[in-house]
């Protein structure tokens, strides 16, 4: 790729199994002092690449790319630029992936997005945007040298009418010209391996990064089902039910459960794992540290 920034969809095609993180677009000024020692702390792990996501709606469209650009230009990591359809015209969305190439990002994860206000509310276009992921994959494309990803959905997309649909929605991404797709969180590797299986008997061998977010407090629980927009699996929940008073012992559950998960997905010849941190370092460096035997 030029300036000879590797490209994402080249990485994870690779032998080894490729190891991100994701980041969040700080709201305010202890939210940047936060996520740049998150930044710090990771850096030396070196992992594959690295990316920092949109809010809902678009709503951090400046601070995301200013974050990406910084990432660019001041550290030694590889930036995965995240865009989203939201609330951005072709004209906007053409200005901002000419941003990305000016400061040398050349990998973009491009997701449709959710509506703002309301993640699960009836979708509009922009009357001068796109509607589809499809579309935002085609421009990016076309607007450069540029490796594109997509996102992945192992449970479904909550707005998806049934996995067959799911699924063509999907491989029209990728026919479209992504060269990887990264999935939303999930916390059951079934859910991962049927995704792939139904992907692969459609003939499109794009490679599928596995998302994972340990859960740490009882908190998450319903939080991850809004993320992820699949139901948190009955059997775990009830595990933490059975801790839920005491802190130490979720957090506990959290990392063994997360630690287990990857494990079995690498064993399962997965891509690569990216890691959501929610901008905090100390639950992937642990995971970092007690995968390393596996990672060698």
């Amino acid at each position: 790729m030029p300036g000879g920034h590797p490209a994402i969809g080249d990485l994870v095609r690779a032998p080894e199994p490729t190891f991100s993180f994701e980041f969040s677009p700080p709201k305010d000024a202890d939210g940047e002092a936060q996520l740049w020692k998150a930044i710090r702390e990771l850096e030396p792990l070196q992992p594959s690449f690295v990316s920092i996501t949109y809010g809902a709606g678009g709503s951090t469209r400046d601070t995301t790319v200013a974050a990406t650009e910084r990432i660019a230009t001041d550290t030694t990591l590889l930036p995965m630029a995240h865009l989203t359809a939201v609330n951005h015209s072709v004209a906007e969305l053409r200005n901002m992936v000419g941003r990305l190439a000016a400061v040398g990002v050349r990998n973009v994860l491009v997701v449709r997005g959710d509506p703002p206000g309301d993640p699960t509310g009836e979708w509009v276009r922009h009357p001068d945007g796109v509607t589809y992921a499809a579309e935002l994959v085609e421009l990016v494309r076309e607007s450069g040298d540029f490796s594109v990803g997509v996102a992945a959905f192992p449970y479904k997309h909550p707005r998806s009418p049934d996995i067959e649909a799911d699924t063509r929605y999907f491989v029209a991404k990728c026919r479209a010209g992504a060269d990887f797709a990264i999935t939303q969180m999930f916390f059951d590797v079934d859910d991962y391996l049927r995704l792939r299986d139904r992907v692969a008997a459609t003939g499109c061998d794009t490679p599928i990064v596995a998302g994972v977010m340990p859960v740490l407090r009882m908190a998450t629980l319903a939080r991850a089902e809004q993320l992820s927009g699949a139901p948190f699996p009955k059997k775990l929940a009830a595990q933490f039910e059975a801790v839920a008073d005491d802190p130490d012992e979720v957090r506990r559950l959290g990392m063994e459960q997360m630690a287990g998960m990857c494990r079995r997905l690498l064993d399962e010849g997965v891509p690569g794992i990216h890691f959501i941190t929610f901008n905090r370092s100390t639950a992937t460096r642990e995971l970092w540290r007690d995968l390393a035997p596996v990672r060698a």
